[in-house]
């Protein structure tokens, strides 16, 4: 639905995307143990495991979603990454970074819509602009991990189909079950409960 949006946040929007960065930020730090633990289920195709990604992109396009303002997206994204970090993830302080970069995917989606819609599509685009954000991270920053030019295109493109399935759908549908619940009536997202 095409909903008009404003640039002011409200304080409930503060509090709900410190929510979902905070809930998030914990399923990050647990997705990245599962993540080391599965690892070897990959080593004939190593690219494979990127199908696994999407989990970690799924705040920038959830909170794109229901907060609906600038800036909330990588907001959500960020924070998320530092909670991670901050419990202890093994990827240290980088996830930081790379938790601003893969927000900001997110973000240019939403902005180029003009915070304007929040359908289906425009989540499906959230979610593939976050994949290619991180899959872009990583071939600068985990260089030597993805240094073989044969390795890199498989990888970005799961990826990006992962964050598109994973954080694109998922979110949107995260979206439409936390607003039948009634949770998100504050929010426009949940004055849409009947819509499709």
């Amino acid at each position: 639905m095409t909903t008009p949006t404003t640039e002011r946040w409200r304080t409930i929007d503060v509090i709900v995307a410190a929510v979902i960065a905070v809930a998030f930020g914990v399923i990050f730090w647990a997705w990245g143990l599962l993540w080391n633990v599965a690892t070897p289920a990959f080593t004939f195709l190593p690219a494979t495991q990127a199908i696994m990604y999407g989990v970690w992109l799924i705040p920038a396009v959830l909170g794109g979603l229901v907060i609906r303002r600038p800036g909330a997206a990588l907001f959500c994204e960020a924070v998320a990454a530092t909670v991670s970090a901050l419990l202890g993830s093994e990827w240290g302080g980088i996830t930081i970074l790379q938790g601003l970069i893969q927000g900001f995917g997110a973000e240019a989606a939403f902005a180029a819509f003009r915070y304007r819609s929040f359908r289906l599509p425009t989540a499906l685009i959230a979610g593939a602009l976050t994949g290619l954000g991180a899959a872009v991270f990583d071939f600068f920053v985990w260089n030597g991990a993805y240094a073989l030019g044969s390795y890199r295109i498989p990888y970005a493109l799961l990826t990006i189909v992962s964050a598109t399935a994973i954080a694109g759908v998922g979110a949107w549908t995260l979206t439409r079950a936390l607003a039948r619940t009634g949770v998100l009536d504050r929010f426009p997202a949940g004055r849409e409960r009947t819509a499709i």
